[in-house]
């Protein structure tokens, strides 16, 4: 188990963790929740030895393997799945040791050899590296695509792959769920709930947090709370104590203005002087209660669209997609996602669209918000329209030297140049007050945005959109890093938003608050999906099941396909053979052979034992496959011997 106890953990000068307590039993799933700056990323950095306390005693078990996710970006030129491969830290030491004793020629410590890379799962390592690929929304076709050609979101993902293919019994996630598509989202929890070691993982979504935890630990005021729950029972819970504690607050404020009430009208009087001084005793010993200090509330909403364009956009045979790069040969078609689409987006419609990676979700939102053209059909819109759009990259999109203040009157420029400008208030006071209603205040109107959190330029760029008055919001993952106040605070805004809202995203909270219907991008097309979020989820758990079982027959059909050209090679006759070369194949083809025969002897024992169907059925089919194997070599190890011995015969 992992223990603290009167932890004392420091970031420079600042205070993290001042006589901290908790203990975490093995096989918990714990969620780390704490407002941002509590110092959860650095109680992980205590847990994986990158940062010791300052004080206290702090435990962990010393043989527990750790597994998580590494924050530098990839460089390198490695398949993607050889690269997830090479996280399984297990198998590398495996195939280390078998180098390592094929050189020694000592056949006892090669047969150990091949059977701890046996046991290490090398058969099927690749198969299960590319099933994690897959579920975190890669394509099929990029399974043997170079690391460095995918962008700096996808190599991330490719870390929390590698992360889950080692091998470990204390699993850390910091924020895993960035950038995940809803579908990989799904898949993760789906792998998460099986995982049979200790989790302590940080996120901002409610929902992931409920569906893979058990127990929530709380950073608040430098100590930690543990609560026995995912992290809709800690709300429950932490707003009783908070209530329970402010009752408690209120009657002792009322004792203790009694018990001064008292010693302020009997303090002068000698007949009362000892019961007022008892009094005063009791006030120094009393074991003052802190007032509540509540977490400070965010909260922000869209101001009234200036008009409501009905229907606000039609679409009719509209194809969806990218032109062909600037330097392709001339007559280059360019490449189609979503075709033939004829919807139209009405007033006051709340749409969420879904869809597995890849399928186009975020090309339409993107054609919709004119950052690229459709590129057959036509998109009419309503007269008036006035669309607010946060892509995924808007982050990106902000200049780092620039201020948040800078960047409000460079919007008004522009907007005024385009005649955009619907009576909002475009003084400079005014643009610093309206900053400040989004927490932008004091300095920080004028801090460079390079400078801050991703949740800050995010807040930023909710604030740019809310100034301009959209009456069509187009939001693509808008919560990526925005911590739970503010996406709470999203969530009231929007449902207060009189206009239209067509929303991707991943977080199932959000999507359940906001939208009340659902569009579906799959297969090129664009329809109505006709059920709810759970519907959606056990759709996804579906396909994603499918691709596994694809990847698996793939697998096998590769192994086969192997052995039988393993067999076809050992069969052919040797025109002329070195000895020493056929000498030591013969040695290793006799090592294999021995671990097989052990491991087959062990198969045989445990199926005698009448094991349940189930567990009777795999070592069926493991004991089969060794068999089958041991059939080959045996074949081998004839010709091999045989070439041996004509070798022998002609020396």
């Amino acid at each position: 188990m992992i223990t603290l106890k009167n932890v004392i953990l420091r970031r420079g000068a600042k205070v993290l963790l001042d006589g901290a307590s908790v203990t975490l039993n093995p096989g918990e799933k714990v969620g780390l929740v704490g407002r941002n700056g509590a110092g959860k990323s650095s109680l992980f950095a205590l847990l994986n030895g990158t940062l010791h306390e300052d004080g206290g005693e702090y435990f962990i078990p010393s043989q527990w393997r750790m597994g998580q996710v590494a924050q530098d970006m990839p460089e390198t030129d490695q398949s993607a799945t050889d690269y997830v491969v090479d996280g399984d830290t297990t198998l590398l030491a495996a195939q280390q040791e078998v180098t390592e004793s094929e050189a020694t020629e000592d056949y006892d410590r090669m047969a150990h050899a091949y059977m701890a890379l046996q046991d290490a799962g090398s058969h099927d390592a690749p198969a299960r590296a590319q099933a994690l690929i897959l579920g975190l929304g890669f394509k099929t076709t990029e399974l043997t695509n170079p690391v460095n050609s995918f962008s700096g979101g996808w190599r991330m993902r490719l870390q929390l792959a590698r992360a889950l293919m080692c091998p470990s019994d204390l699993l850390l996630l910091d924020e895993p769920t960035n950038h995940l598509d809803l579908d990989a989202l799904v898949w993760l929890e789906s792998w998460l709930k099986k995982y049979e070691g200790t989790m302590i993982v940080i996120s901002h979504d409610r929902e992931f947090l409920d569906a893979v935890t058990n127990v929530t630990l709380h950073i608040d005021a430098a100590k930690l709370t543990r609560y026995g729950g995912n992290y809709s029972k800690f709300e429950d819970m932490r707003a009783e104590q908070m209530n329970l504690q402010q009752n408690a607050f209120a009657k002792q404020q009322d004792k203790i203005a009694h018990l001064q009430k008292f010693i302020a009208r009997f303090k002068a009087k000698a007949s009362k002087a000892k019961q007022a001084q008892s009094r005063v005793k009791a006030l120094d010993r009393m074991e003052k209660i802190a007032p509540l200090l509540s977490e400070a509330d965010f909260t922000f909403e869209f101001k009234e669209p200036a008009n409501l364009p009905n229907p606000m956009l039609s679409m009719t045979g509209v194809s969806f997609g990218y032109p062909p790069p600037d330097d392709a040969p001339a007559g280059t078609a360019p490449t189609v996602i979503v075709k033939n689409v004829s919807r139209s987006v009405l007033a006051g419609q709340r749409i969420g669209i879904l869809g597995a990676n890849g399928q186009g979700k975020s090309t339409v939102v993107k054609t919709i918000a004119r950052e690229l053209q459709a590129l057959e059909g036509e998109i009419t819109e309503g007269k008036g329209l006035n669309i607010g759009y946060f892509a995924q990259q808007e982050l990106d999109v902000l200049r780092p030297a620039d201020t948040p203040l800078e960047h409000m009157i460079r919007m008004v420029k522009d907007m005024t140049a385009l005649g955009k400008i619907a009576g909002q208030a475009t003084r400079e006071q005014d643009l610093r007050s309206f900053l400040g209603t989004f927490n932008f205040g004091g300095d920080m109107v004028k801090q460079a945005v390079g400078s801050m959190s991703g949740g800050e330029k995010a807040r930023l760029v909710l604030c740019m959109i809310v100034w301009q008055r959209p009456n069509l919001l187009l939001l693509d993952e808008p919560t990526n890093h925005l911590d739970l106040a503010t996406r709470e605070a999203l969530s009231m805004a929007l449902n207060e938003f009189e206009g239209t809202v067509m929303l991707v995203s991943h977080d199932r909270a959000l999507l359940r608050a906001v939208c009340d219907e659902f569009w579906m991008v799959s297969r090129g097309g664009v329809e109505p999906f006709d059920g709810d979020l759970d519907d959606y989820q056990r759709y996804l758990l579906d396909e994603a099941k499918r691709q596994r079982e694809a990847i698996k027959e793939a697998a096998s059909a590769s192994a086969k396909a192997e052995r039988k050209a393993l067999a076809e090679a050992a069969a052919k006759p040797k025109v002329k053979v070195a000895s020493s070369g056929v000498k030591r194949q013969l040695e290793q083809c006799e090592a294999r052979m021995a671990v097989l025969n052990g491991e087959g002897a062990s198969l045989e024992g445990l199926l005698s034992k009448s094991p349940p169907p189930s567990d009777y059925a795999e070592l069926g089919n493991r004991l089969k496959a060794v068999n089958d194997e041991l059939q080959i070599l045996e074949e081998q190890w004839l010709t091999l011997s045989g070439q041996v011995e004509a070798a022998g015969v002609s020396h």
